[in-house]
């Protein structure tokens, strides 16, 4: 059979050597083989300036040089902090207890960033650790560092800078067991919470299966993450209804937040003068849990620790600050259109008589003065004298329309936004898949 098919045989071979022959030339490089490029060797002076090695470096030169990071805890002393950051050195324990600018590293609120260098010996090098300055847009950075006559250190003032991060969740249970299961920071939760506040009662609408998108400002000190600042834009989907909200701001016009069409997503009043808690007493007709009578109840408890800071639902005038019969510390303030709130059961008043605030500003502090049980706001709104249920007066409050002449670089903002809600999403549904 092979005799009578041979001439077949010889050429089906010879066409497959052919076309792998083509094939290789096909690819062979046209470029010059690099061996065969001429070598020239170019030597420069460097100064020391030039190599640019931090000073940790230039005093140890013997071994190798270990970085770790970490963040001081609440309870964190130089001992425990250096032990767990891997640095056994006696030296760098007194020095950071007995040091006037190293002592502010456990001073104030816990969180500061602390990254190290140490030797292979576990001594230590350098440190360097940033917080939140005074202002909003600065950060202090102390530096601790090895010199050859000893650890030195010193206070520097660098300005943060924001990028913008993109997050997703998705409701099981609660919208801040959510925020907790995808690392949200609380101060953006809450801010995704008061956002919606108008249209949505976290505590009784929230259904399983909803589902949020949001863009959010991170406040980077040195390039790492020392805070959380404004939510840029979110998109909430409320039982199959999606509610959006925009931040805008424009020169000479005071910034907010509207939703695609140009309406304002915050309305004239707060839905709440505490940032998210619950309602342990509502408006009408109770058993009074002191007098131990039936009567009404013209107000709303929100029940609260001693110190959870209290604020204004809206712009207005204080016309009483100070004490006053069953209310204790109270503060009242007077609003638009004959509109009154009170605040009451203080435990400290941080505003005065007379003074003009704007929504969301402290007025004071949760706490038990007064007639009451147990620390928690009495709060209330009054309609040219006549009481009224809170969250009904709260939640139909009026919204504030864009202003006609910005709605040209509200577009160009809502459209760079939307375009981030939708890349929040896709990059979630990415990561389920």
């Amino acid at each position: 059979m092979v005799a009578r098919h041979h001439r077949r045989i010889v050429g089906g071979v010879a066409a497959v050597l052919l076309g792998t022959g083509v094939t290789a030339f096909g690819i062979a490089p046209l470029a010059p083989d690099a061996a065969d490029l001429p070598v020239r060797q170019v030597v420069e002076p460097l100064s020391a300036a030039s190599a640019l090695q931090p000073a940790a470096f230039d005093a140890y030169q013997d071994g190798f040089v270990l970085y770790r990071h970490d963040t001081v805890r609440r309870d964190d002393n130089a001992q425990s902090l250096l032990q767990r950051l891997g640095v056994l050195d006696p030296g760098a324990q007194a020095f950071l207890r007995s040091d006037s600018l190293a002592r502010q590293l456990f001073a104030g609120r816990p969180g500061k960033l602390v990254a190290i260098e140490t030797t292979d010996r576990q001594e230590l090098l350098r440190l360097t650790a940033r917080w939140l300055g005074k202002d909003d847009g600065s950060f202090e950075r102390l530096v601790i560092e090895r010199t050859a006559e000893g650890l030195q250190s010193r206070i520097e003032q660098g300005r943060l800078t924001a990028s913008n991060r993109l997050a997703s969740g998705e409701i099981h249970s609660s919208l801040f067991a959510t925020t907790d299961a995808i690392g949200l920071p609380d101060s953006v939760a809450v801010q995704l919470a008061e956002m919606f506040s108008a249209h949505i009662d976290f505590r009784r609408d929230l259904r399983r299966g909803d589902r949020f998108n949001l863009v959010y400002e991170v406040l980077e000190a040195d390039g790492e993450a020392l805070g959380s600042g404004r939510i840029l834009s979110a998109e909430f989907v409320n039982a199959g209804r999606a509610y959006h909200s925009v931040w805008f701001e424009a020169p000479g016009h005071k910034g907010g937040y509207y939703d695609f069409e140009g309406q304002s997503s915050l309305r004239e009043y707060l839905s709440s003068p505490l940032q998210f808690t619950r309602v342990s007493s509502g408006y009408g007709m109770r058993f009074h849990p002191v007098h131990r009578v039936r009567k009404a109840h013209l107000g709303t408890d929100y029940a609260a620790p001693t110190g959870t800071p209290v604020r204004t639902v809206g712009d207005g005038v204080v016309t009483f600050a100070g004490r006053q019969s069953g209310y204790g510390n109270v503060v009242f303030v007077q609003h638009r259109r004959g509109h009154v709130t009170v605040y009451a059961h203080l435990s400290r008043i941080d505003v005065r008589r007379g003074q003009r605030i704007g929504q969301g500003e402290l007025v004071g502090a949760v706490g038990c003065t007064g007639t009451c049980t147990g620390p928690h706001l009495h709060f209330e709104f009054r309609d040219n004298g006549r009481h009224m249920d809170p969250l009904v007066a709260l939640r139909n409050s009026e919204s504030v329309p864009l202003n006609p002449s910005l709605r040209p670089q509200f577009e160009v903002v809502a459209q760079a936004q939307r375009q981030l809600l939708d890349a929040a999403a896709t990059v979630v549904r990415a990561s389920a898949d």
